[in-house]
């Protein structure tokens, strides 16, 4: 067995290991260049070391660093609720928010499956509330992740447009943001049309009070808050006075079902009023006692972190500064100012997407320096049809990212399409972009992290209902996305 395959083979056992046994693929992928370094290629430690990806490191580290900083100070709820507050009792426009909001964590350097696990347990109560489709609102979370998770500053688009400049090929950056917002973006359309978004236009709007919609906790779809319940919470004030007649209102008493639910409302807020950064009263939460803008507020570390967010864009956009550099010197400019609300921070920072992505194009490094890459892009090419090749490699990055890592199999592709596109019979922009779309949209997989997350944070489902759901709807993502990116991205590029 020639030593390309055998290093072939070891990255299959590295991502079935990482899959079935829950390990940390990075963690593999650094044990499995060391032995395949030292046994196969014959390399010494500073052979291995040369793959390591000093620069995307660094971007991880410092993008994440100043994405946890904004979490832990509030200035995410702040998002989050500023978002939720544009609904108005509008339920159409509900799942779309969930869409929007998603996408613009994800777009400003949240990592995909942080931004689905901040958004998707206040998505899925909206569900719940409002009688949404569950299948539809947690679907809109995941492809919103991934509609922004390709932007210049992203963690996706930090990564892939790192290991495009590293492999020497031509790239565009916004070719590649743009390719997956408008795949998810089309997607996110039909899923609203085929899962009761008509439904939701003809119902119109709800009262609402409490611009998150959570003020109106422990009412039922389409209720109003009656006699003797406090408008603005939701909870039961008592009955008697609220009412002209003390003795017409005490049937009112046993009508009161929404009286057990008032504890839930508090529940999100609780988790939430630890972090540090609130003040007295702030909570945070998605729902609360008092008015929306009277608890998530701007404060003078919020408005520092939005505009660090700001800058960010501005100076890797428009002055090509690096944009790991530039967010750790944000972060560390708001650590000096504000060190209680960042004293976490530094443990938040996504060091298991760090250690994944390190380890995996550390490997890739091996595969390299012992030529697997130049011999896999010449098998690849070898196969003598170009757009044939080309929709093969969008089906493995989509099969396996369906149960692993998005960002690892991207990590592998790439690479390993690199002789294959030098031949120039393939454009190498849309072949990138179409890995990428295929790689990352069917995250919506109940075994991938994202729908692992939508999957835990639904109340009140039949789970295993749900699940069956979720895995159909993924395997039809799989069978039918990368065609569609392949006949819209590679085709028109064959040279």
């Amino acid at each position: 067995m020639s030593p390309e395959l055998v290093s072939i083979l070891v990255l299959v056992v590295v991502f079935v290991i990482a899959t079935t046994r829950s390990v940390n693929m990075g963690a593999l992928a650094f044990a499995a260049a060391f032995g395949v370094g030292t046994l196969v290629a014959d390399l010494d430690a500073d052979g291995i070391f040369a793959g390591f990806p000093g620069d995307l490191f660094v971007v991880l580290v410092g993008v994440t660093y100043l994405f946890a900083i904004a979490r832990a100070n509030g200035t995410t709820d702040w998002l989050v609720h500023a978002a939720v507050r544009l609904v108005r009792g509008r339920v159409a426009l509900i799942p779309w928010v969930m869409f929007a909001l998603t996408g613009a964590l994800t777009a400003i350097g949240a990592v995909s499956p942080a931004a689905v696990a901040i958004v998707a347990p206040i998505a899925l109560s909206f569900a719940t509330r409002y009688a949404i489709s569950p299948l539809l609102m947690g679907t809109m979370v995941v492809h919103g992740a991934q509609a922004g998770g390709f932007s210049p500053i992203s963690i996706y688009g930090s990564i892939v447009n790192g290991i495009v400049e590293r492999e020497g090929l031509p790239g565009s950056e916004v070719t590649l943001f743009l390719a997956s917002l408008i795949a998810n973006l089309l997607i996110a359309g039909v899923l609203f049309a085929l899962f009761g978004g008509r439904k939701l236009w003809a119902r119109g709007s709800v009262p609402t009070d409490g611009a998150t919609g959570e003020g109106d906790a422990g009412f039922t779809d389409g209720e109003t808050p009656g006699p003797g319940t406090d408008a603005t919470s939701g909870t039961a004030t008592g009955t008697g006075p609220a009412t002209s007649g003390a003795t017409p209102a005490t049937p009112a008493t046993p009508t009161a079902p929404t009286a057990p639910a008032a504890p839930a409302a508090p529940a999100a807020p609780t988790a939430v009023a630890v972090r540090p950064g609130r003040e007295a009263g702030d909570t945070g939460g998605t729902g609360d006692t008092e008015g929306t803008a009277d608890i998530i507020r701007l404060t003078p570390a919020r408005i520092a972190t939005l505009t660090a967010l700001v800058a960010l864009v501005v100076a890797v956009l428009g002055f090509d500064l690096d944009a790991g550099l530039t967010a750790v010197t944000l972060a560390v400019v708001l650590s000096t100012a504000w060190p209680d609300d960042s004293r976490r921070a530094v443990g938040e920072i996504a060091w298991s997407t760090v250690l994944l992505i390190c380890g995996v194009l550390t490997y890739v490094g091996v595969l390299e320096e012992m030529g697997t890459i130049t011999w896999a892009g010449e098998g690849v090419g070898g196969i003598g049809v170009p757009l044939l090749a080309a929709v093969l490699l969008c089906y493995i990055g989509a099969v396996v990212s369906a149960f692993a890592s998005s960002v690892g199999i991207m990590g592998a592709l790439i690479p390993l399409a690199v002789p294959f596109l030098a031949q120039g019979e393939i454009g190498a922009v849309g072949m990138v972009a179409a890995l990428a779309v295929s790689a990352t949209v069917v995250d919506v997989s109940p075994f991938s992290t994202n729908g692992a997350l939508v999957l835990a944070a639904a109340p009140d489902v039949d789970r295993e209902r749900f699940f069956r759901q979720l895995m159909v709807y993924g395997g039809i993502v799989v069978a039918a996305v990368p065609a569609l990116a392949w006949l819209v991205l590679v085709v028109p590029g064959l040279g």
